[in-house]
């Protein structure tokens, strides 16, 4: 009996998930990975400084889909079928155990990406996956009589059984050809729309791919002085805008960067690009506080804590450099007391507190965490299969989709699962 072929192209972790659960499905299917680069898994590798950020410790899909600036709803179904519990049990059966930080992120106890990476290349080894590097994919087609569907962007009944004997004849750059009966994209997401070409004369319609999770560039601030600093728990809100974002911020040498700017870049990805990365933001460094509230404060330091000189009354836990910064920005000297405070140096220190503005002028990728929004329109993918509605046999998986998440593990959760439903169904056909 012929074996039927899965060509998997992109050695990622999507890519890795679906290869080997689809091996392992169905042992009848012959599962080929073949990578454009000489690496494999180089984002898991580096992910969360080498240790692999795997997913995140949420088990409500209403809470999780939160993350995603795009594809939350596609994800809130596709959830359903493999989810964080799943991916926390699939590796710690394959010897691999999670453990959770207290932020939520989640990690495997050796922290160590080689831990993830040997479990997949073991599982690939163990079901007979073919790994082909250097395999950069120039065009994909229907062979077998089929190719009048591949230009036509019509939509399909994936139950067509007038389809199901179709191949795919995928050509490499320098020649070589690979068929296969299913093809599964999991090339990750691409940063120039240009990219998407070889997957657009399919029928697919491409959402303009722009970066997300980027730091924020400043130059000529003076708050960069501060590099290194980090506050715990600031709000960053775009100017002009009901975007917004809490958690940790860092001060850089070029601007701000950490989990609070990264997750504002990311809800903001589209509406930044069009403004060629240019905006004005403002920082709240204390976000238990708004001016109202921190003006009530300041009226009760002022009681219990007259005689502190102002560079001794930071009483809000900031780190001592940002509080000096803050206190020069407002005009004040440090060796004044409490007490004698103006009230119009006081107010300026609030809005400082409270909403100190940025002039933000251009971006720096965030190198371990690149993600690009865009990709593969989701209305013309089925949730409960990834199978393209446009062209049978087609799959997809991972970034390369337009879903993207926060730091934190969600996009290689999206990975993972998109990866497992996409191996399911082929090993199913």
């Amino acid at each position: 009996m012929n074996k039927k072929k899965l060509v998997v192209i992109g050695g990622g972790a999507a890519g890795f998930f679906c290869a080997v659960n689809a091996a392992r499905m169905n042992p009848l299917l012959q599962v080929v990975i073949v990578e454009k680069s000489s690496k494999l898994l180089s984002k898991v590798k580096i992910s969360g400084g080498g240790r692999c950020n795997v997913t995140h410790s949420c088990f409500s899909i209403s809470e999780m889909i939160k993350k995603y600036p795009r594809g939350s709803s596609f994800l809130k179904k596709a959830f359903h079928h493999f989810f964080t519990t799943d991916t926390i049990q699939w590796f710690e059966e394959r010897g691999v155990r999670l453990k959770a930080e207290q932020d939520g992120r989640m990690f495997p106890v050796s922290d160590s990406s080689q831990s993830i990476i040997d479990c997949l290349m073991k599982e690939a080894h163990l079901y007979g996956v073919e790994i082909m590097m250097n395999r950069e994919v120039e065009a994909l087609s229907i062979v077998n009589g089929e190719s009048s569907m591949v230009n036509s962007g019509s939509s399909i009944d994936n139950g067509d059984s007038s389809m199901v004997n179709q191949q795919w004849s995928i050509m490499f750059k320098g020649g070589q050809r690979l068929v296969a009966d299913y093809v599964c994209i999991a090339s990750g997401g691409y940063p120039k729309a240009i990219q998407f070409e070889w997957l657009k004369q399919l029928g697919h319609t491409i959402e303009e791919p722009v970066p997300s999770l980027f730091t924020f560039n400043m130059p000529g601030n003076g708050i960069t002085a501060l590099m290194g600093l980090s506050v715990e728990n600031a709000v960053v809100k775009i100017n002009g805008s009901k975007l917004l974002s809490q958690g940790p911020l860092l001060i850089t040498h070029w601007g701000m960067s950490g989990p609070a700017i990264l997750k504002l870049s990311a809800f903001a990805a589209r509406e930044l690009a069009a403004n060629n990365w240019h905006c004005s933001i403002s920082v709240n460094w204390l976000s238990q506080y708004n001016e109202n509230t921190l003006r009530e404060k300041f009226q009760q330091l002022r009681v219990e804590s007259a005689a502190k000189k102002m560079s001794n009354s930071n009483q809000f836990g900031l780190p001592q450099r940002l509080w000096q910064y803050l206190l020069q920005q407002s005009g004040i000297n440090e060796d004044i007391r409490l007490a004698d405070l103006p009230a119009k140096e006081q107010n300026k220190l609030i809005k400082n507190l409270c909403a100190q503005e940025f002039d933000v002028k251009g971006k720096t990728t965030f190198k371990e965490e690149f993600v690009t929004a865009g990709g593969i329109l989701l209305q013309e993918i089925d949730h409960n299969t990834m199978q393209s509605k446009i062209v049978p046999n087609l799959f997809f998986a991972g970034e390369v989709i337009n879903v993207d998440g926060v730091t934190g593990g969600f996009n290689f959760q999206n990975a993972w699962t998109t990866g497992w439903i996409a191996a399911k169904a082929i090993s199913n056909g």
